[in-house]
């Protein structure tokens, strides 16, 4: 089956207690775009981003999740899982998205989109869903969603099909990097020679297996 867009989604301005930011906002709340959306180096044209020091930026120009994995969540906890709700900016399926080998590249409309990492769940997150331990319960189950960083403006819109059309031969999935920072350290090791996955995250893994950082 061919993968495809489900929805484009962008962030809400949400005041409240649990946003992360110091102003009390956060963009988690997305909700479903009419027509095409514009995608750039920088992120999702329209997207609000409250927590610019931990979300944005180029290796997390934009953020997916896989309509699979919001169907088992919302069994789980007994409700509906709609688009963006999970503070994503597309919602696909049919796509493998935790199986995603990282530098991995998505034909997406006029777009190309390289995966670059897993989502780490946050207290706003959390907060959001107004499910105190959701960060345990999302690391154990496993399905994160990827980040992407942007190779090729364009604009995406709901049915675009998603095309992968270069997978990096090292084999590194979104998953196993997931694993590797939570619950699985001896899978660190695997992340250090992984070339498209972000420096601060390679980096990351080198403190914590004690080898000398790169120069």
């Amino acid at each position: 089956m061919t993968g495809r867009v489900v929805a484009v989604n962008l962030g809400e301005i949400t005041e409240a207690a649990w946003a992360g930011d110091a102003s009390g906002r956060s963009g988690i709340d997305k909700r479903p775009a009419d027509g095409r959306v514009e995608i750039r180096p920088g992120g999702v044209v329209g997207d609000f981003i409250g927590e610019r020091a931990h979300h944005g930026g180029p290796d997390q120009a934009v953020y997916s999740y896989a309509e699979e994995d919001a169907a088992w969540w919302a069994g789980s906890l007994d409700r509906p899982m709609r688009p963006g709700v999970f503070g994503e900016n597309l919602t696909t399926s049919a796509v493998d998205v935790t199986g995603a080998v990282i530098g991995e590249c998505w034909a997406i409309g006029s777009t190309l989109l390289q995966v670059t990492k897993p989502r780490t769940p946050c207290r706003t997150f959390a907060g959001f869903w107004g499910v105190p331990d959701l960060i345990k319960r999302f690391t154990a189950y496993g399905a994160p969603g990827a980040y992407l960083r942007v190779l090729r403006p364009g604009d995406v819109g709901a049915g675009d099909p998603v095309e992968v059309v270069d997978r990096p031969a090292h084999g590194v999935t979104i998953g196993e990097v997931f694993r590797a920072v939570t619950l699985e350290p001896a899978l660190l090791p695997r992340l250090l020679d992984v070339p498209e996955l972000p420096g601060s995250l390679r980096e990351k893994a080198r403190r914590r297996l004690g080898v000398a950082t790169e120069s």
